[in-house]
């Protein structure tokens, strides 16, 4: 995505008014893959970054993955005996391919889509399927997260080019800076 959109999409784009440059990106390119690939389908779009009124997330992306089959949702719950007893602890998906080398940056849903007699739910691939695993998962995730090792919980087929991973490690409000350092934003576009 970051090679292949995200760059590309900044090249053809005015920067001036991009609030969040992947937040744009992943619209743009999602619009224009739904007008290409299913024109005559009625398809409800929701983005990852859309909120309530009550500033609650417009839907649960981690949660749609699992229950899509697309990627299995790891939360406490699929821990016996946690050892970190009451301390919250955040839950994370995990690809049986891309291990934790992705986003869920939205959720399509097909109206006129309905589902045959024969539909059967699909569940996602448990991949991570040692309670040592899960834990230490869950931990690199919740206290860790800033070094990447939970991602390579399972061996991934892809992983983070090393300029998307200092993209996204660098705090939003300077990621325009970076941009600029690499190019993609001259300085009257700030």
């Amino acid at each position: 995505m970051f090679e292949c959109a995200f760059l590309p999409f900044l090249q053809s784009q005015s920067c001036e008014s991009l609030r969040d440059p992947i937040d744009q990106c992943t619209a743009h390119t999602l619009s224009a893959c739904i007008s290409l690939c299913f024109a005559n389908q009625s398809v409800d779009v929701s983005y990852d970054y859309e909120m309530l009124p009550s500033r609650k997330p417009k839907f649960l992306a981690q949660t749609a993955a699992h229950v899509s089959g697309a990627a299995y949702y790891y939360q406490t719950s699929d821990i016996h005996n946690p050892p970190w007893g009451e301390k919250k602890m955040f839950g994370v998906c995990v690809h049986p391919q891309l291990g934790g080398w992705f986003a869920i940056r939205a959720l399509l849903v097909f109206r006129d889509v309905q589902a045959g007699a024969g539909f059967q739910q699909r569940d996602p691939a448990d991949c991570v399927c040692t309670q040592e695993e899960r834990i230490r998962l869950l931990e690199s995730f919740n206290l860790r997260w800033r070094d990447w090792s939970y991602r390579d919980i399972v061996p991934a087929e892809e992983r983070y080019s090393d300029q998307q991973k200092q993209y996204f490690i660098t705090p939003p409000g300077q990621r325009r800076a970076l941009l600029r350092q690499w190019g993609y934003l001259t300085d009257t576009q700030s």
